[in-house]
């Protein structure tokens, strides 16, 4: 299982929020290829690198950082979200050597969109559910959709992606534990991984996790627990390559 840390951008700075709100962030780095490189050698294998500005404008707003990290370490595989509406912006990313594209907004306001993408880029398209209390989330988190958490997983499973990001919203950024519960349900709903998001704080949910990767848990994304030292990266990672 891979424990994969969270570059959030915004601004060009390393940032973490509350429950996606954008004016409650707290600054952790103003070089986010220097953090990028940290966790490299603190044993990442993948990166969760974020554009916080983008998921809000609608188009990518920090591109030019994740251009960077992707050109310094082209041997650590990225995904990136944030702002990925459109098949030219997924042509860059890619071209520039990101790895994983995550499509979220646009995926639950356009299905066919992702379907479209899984097509023209096999294999490099994640979607990223953002859920309170089974219903997804849009916008930032701004707004919260009728649409059901697992009816839309199944869609985009059928669509080819190549895995599912779920983020409980009410827990990210709160470091109040992983909503595992609800991580488990939708793992078992479909066949494609799962990576879990929202809540890491301590060792002990990575243990949780790992008791129920066989569920069809992949990895799990973290940031804010590793940034304040509530979780040690390279010891949560240790304990998920057990």
């Amino acid at each position: 299982m891979l424990v994969i840390p969270a570059i959030d951008l915004k601004d060009g700075q390393c940032v973490r929020l509350k429950q996606g709100r954008m004016e409650d962030d707290t600054v952790f780095s103003n070089e986010p290829i220097v953090m990028a490189e940290r966790w490299i050698k603190a044993g990442a294998r993948r990166l969760h690198i974020i554009d916080l500005n983008g998921a809000f404008a609608g188009k990518p707003v920090n591109a030019k950082v994740i251009h960077q990290i992707a050109k310094t370490y082209p041997q650590i595989p990225i995904q990136v979200g944030g702002g990925i509406r459109s098949q030219e912006t997924i042509e860059t990313y890619l071209d520039v050597g990101v790895n994983y594209v995550i499509i979220g907004t646009k995926a639950v306001q356009s299905p066919q969109f992702v379907t479209d993408m899984c097509k023209k880029f096999p294999g490099h398209i994640i979607v990223g559910l953002d859920a309170r209390d089974g219903k997804v989330a849009t916008d930032g988190w701004s707004s919260v959709s009728e649409y059901n958490t697992i009816d839309l997983a199944q869609r985009f499973e059928q669509a080819g992606v190549e895995a599912i990001i779920f983020t409980d919203i009410s827990r990210d950024g709160m470091l109040q534990g992983l909503n595992i519960d609800s991580t488990v349900k939708l793992a078992q709903s479909i066949k494609i991984p799962i990576i879990a998001a929202g809540g890491v704080t301590t060792i002990d949910d990575i243990k949780a996790l790992c008791h129920v990767a066989d569920k069809g848990i992949m990895g799990a994304i973290t940031g804010r627990a590793i940034y304040e030292g509530t979780l040690d990266f390279t010891e949560a990672q240790k304990l998920a390559d057990g």
